[in-house]
């Protein structure tokens, strides 16, 4: 049985577009929805713990009314928020979050409560950017050939389906930075480029015809992975990074290039860690 989409909220104005595009995520793929507050704090507070069911319940009841067909649930558990939302990826098919928080979600800001639950979750982990409502019919995910890319293109390859919209999938190769002196000059640098992109081809054709039923473009382009996907925000609903890469990606940790593409994002990112025991 497949794991619910789980969706964190606290009441604040950026938790209200999480709970929504969670809502439309599960009943486009068939899954119930799991809405989490954790009163990290106020446990003990009673007026906080009113506040904390009042705002679980009130996210609750606009899911329900936007997706009258998905079945929703609700926990309101205690202790600390990134251990709580870490806890509660261990069985989730997937973890949505706001880009920002407040109450429960105290300080959560890029490079705190949302960058340490994308790193340490067990799920794809969805932020949630701009008017997540728009639709291009356009998801993207990046791609350098590492597991978590192959993690990450999986993913996009089935919100892609359920959304029924096309599939890009981009392939960046940033300029090493050499010195001087290094014997490796243009002419080779360009060789080396057109060597990884055309493997990089190589691998959406693959997945061109795993996937007959989808419409699956593919890029290549010698720009930052950062800019690349940062730039395909601006006309996708959804694009999709592996949080650790190699080739394209280097150095592409949670603080790299997922750090990067959330901090610039103008539509929501899903990141996606590689699998245990995955290569």
């Amino acid at each position: 049985m497949r794991g619910a989409v789980v969706v964190g909220t606290d009441g604040s104005p950026s938790s209200a577009p999480a709970v929504e595009w969670a809502a439309a995520d599960a009943r486009r793929r068939g899954l119930p929805l799991r809405i989490v507050h954790v009163c990290e704090q106020w446990t003990h507070d009673v007026d906080m713990s009113k506040y904390c069911a009042g705002a679980l319940e009130a996210a609750a009841d606009r899911a329900r009314a936007l997706s009258t067909e998905v079945q929703v649930s609700t926990a309101m558990p205690a202790g600390n928020v990134i251990e709580a939302l870490v806890a509660e990826s261990a069985s989730a098919d997937s973890l949505v979050l706001g880009s920002r928080g407040a109450g429960g979600f105290a300080g959560m800001v890029l490079g705190s409560v949302g960058l340490a639950v994308a790193g340490h979750a067990a799920c794809p982990v969805v932020i949630v950017h701009g008017d997540a409502g728009r639709e291009h019919g356009l998801v993207v995910a990046g791609d350098d050939g590492s597991p978590g890319a192959r993690e990450a293109v999986a993913y996009a390859i089935e919100q892609a389906r359920a959304r029924r919209a096309r599939l890009r999938v981009i392939y960046a190769w940033r300029v090493p930075v050499v010195e001087s002196s290094w014997p490796v000059q243009g002419p080779q640098l360009a060789a080396y480029f057109e060597e990884d992109a055309r493997a990089a081809h190589e691998r959406a054709d693959r997945w061109r015809e795993a996937n007959p039923d989808l419409v699956i473009d593919d890029e290549q382009l010698r720009d930052h992975p950062v800019a690349a996907l940062s730039d395909a925000t601006a006309m996708a609903d959804l694009v999709v990074v592996g949080s650790r890469g190699l080739g394209g990606f280097s150095s592409a940790v949670l603080g790299s290039v997922s750090h990067g593409v959330l901090h610039h994002a103008q539509c929501p990112v899903a990141v996606v860690r590689p699998r245990q025991g995955a290569g």
